[in-house]
């Protein structure tokens, strides 16, 4: 019989801070980040203008990566996510990750880079990591342009039910802002804001 499923957002909850911003200060430099916003005022101004968060991420990432190919850019997420090792997750999030991992199908569900946050998915051992997908052209290449919606709101159930049908048994899930609310409610046990420490 398929376990339950406990669903996770990743940033703020079982991490402490945005791990798509940790990865380009980490890549690029503080500076450089905050220049980006001063060379292409645009990106900032649309998304006042729209609050596409989405569209703010990918084009955020492709001015400071340029059309990198979709190997190097795994690479550098794989190099990320083993240089920063735990410092980024909450100690209690991490305990209730571990005590449900034998009754419970542990997902995390972000708006954060799939291909990101699933470095961090497989050192914890998640079943499944569900995120942004970035968009690459046909040869590979990273676009400025997402593929398909940012993960947050209404999109985090529609990836959920993607994966596992309308017959999704979510028992519980953890989210820290307005994006997982739509996952909180679904869920028999929603959580919000549980997580509070911070790593040593």
């Amino acid at each position: 019989m398929p376990l339950p499923v406990h669903a996770f957002d990743f940033d703020g909850t079982l991490t402490c801070k945005d791990s798509f911003t940790a990865f380009l200060a980490w890549q690029c430099g503080h500076a450089r980040l905050a220049f980006a916003f001063v060379r292409h005022p645009y990106m900032l101004a649309d998304y006042l203008h729209t609050r596409d968060r989405g569209a703010l991420k990918s084009h955020l990432l492709f001015h400071l990566m340029g059309p990198v190919s979709r190997g190097d850019l795994q690479a550098r997420f794989t190099a990320f996510a083993e240089a920063t090792g735990d410092r980024l997750f909450r100690p209690d999030a991490l305990h209730t990750w571990v005590e449900v991992a034998q009754r419970a199908e542990r997902v995390i569900v972000t708006a954060s880079p799939e291909m990101l946050v699933g470095e961090f998915g497989k050192k914890l051992g998640a079943e499944r990591t569900i995120g942004t997908r970035l968009g690459f052209d046909a040869d590979d290449r990273l676009t400025p342009h997402l593929d398909g919606l940012n993960c947050r709101g209404e999109e985090k159930m529609r990836r959920l039910h993607e994966v596992y049908g309308e017959t999704l048994d979510l028992e519980a899930a953890y989210g820290d802002t307005a994006g997982d609310l739509e996952m909180l409610k679904a869920a028999r046990n929603g959580h919000y804001r549980l997580f509070k420490q911070k790593p040593v």
